[in-house]
């Protein structure tokens, strides 16, 4: 019993430091969803940023309550605990299989949309930096095209009309006086969209698929820690169970 009281006071603890961490687990994919909007069809893809914000929430309760019936064993917060650990371990199990699963999924969609706003892409070597959602990202990321520079050379009007520049907003941030020429590739950006969207995107799912599974078994330890002093309350006085 010592060392079950012990376990589940030192959990308790671990609940409320790991709340922040979950919230900004979730804030973080649905902000990403929310800047990156038009590149994501299915608007249910930030669901498992809200189930984080949710389990952060209900974590905070829960670790008093663990900390609390450390020190003093009550039935009626002894079957609350096992109630919120219960609702816990289905979102956090919930969580981390929809993050695995949009990871997946989104990496191909993400592939399609960027080439798709690639080859739309309307512009001149003269022109001003543009602010479409393939100059946005460009200039955000300083990425260029959805592989690299040369995917700009692929559309249909970039090799018919100007074939010698890329659009402005693949310049990088040093070079002020860039107008995309390709005789400076060395004022370009290197890499392309695709990698570094998809690695903002995974980085923030496999953060929630990783965290929700640790914790996900932390939860069960202090089941398990309160269950173990729950034996020594008789049956009738858990009718809240």
């Amino acid at each position: 019993r010592s060392f079950a009281r012990s376990l589940l006071r030192f959990l308790g603890f671990i609940f409320w430091g790991t709340a922040a961490a979950q919230a900004f687990g979730g804030v973080l994919v649905i902000l990403m969803f929310k800047n990156y909007r038009y590149l994501f069809q299915e608007s249910y893809l930030c669901l498992p940023g809200w189930l984080s914000l949710a389990t952060a929430v209900i974590l905070l309760p829960t670790g008093v309550l663990a900390v609390s019936i450390s020190v003093k064993c009550s039935r009626n917060r002894q079957g609350t605990l096992m109630y919120l650990l219960l609702l816990l371990l289905c979102l956090e199990m919930s969580s981390a299989a929809l993050a695995h699963s949009y990871c997946v999924r989104s990496a191909s969609q993400l592939e399609s949309v960027m080439g798709y706003l690639v080859h739309q892409h309307n512009w001149t070597c003269s022109q001003d930096p543009g602010n479409s959602a393939v100059d946005v990202i460009q200039r955000k990321l300083q990425c260029c095209g959805v592989h690299n520079y040369t995917d700009w050379l692929e559309t249909s009007s970039s090799s018919w009309y100007h074939p010698a520049c890329v659009p402005e907003s693949c310049c990088k941030e040093k070079y002020s006086h860039c107008r995309g020429d390709l005789g400076h590739v060395e004022q370009l950006s290197e890499e392309g969209c695709l990698k570094k969207l998809e690695g903002q995107l995974c980085f923030a799912m496999l953060y929630i698929f990783w965290f929700c599974t640790v914790l996900s078994i932390l939860e069960v330890l202090a089941g398990v820690s309160n269950g173990i002093l729950m034996r020594h309350q008789p049956f009738h006085e858990l009718r809240i169970l």
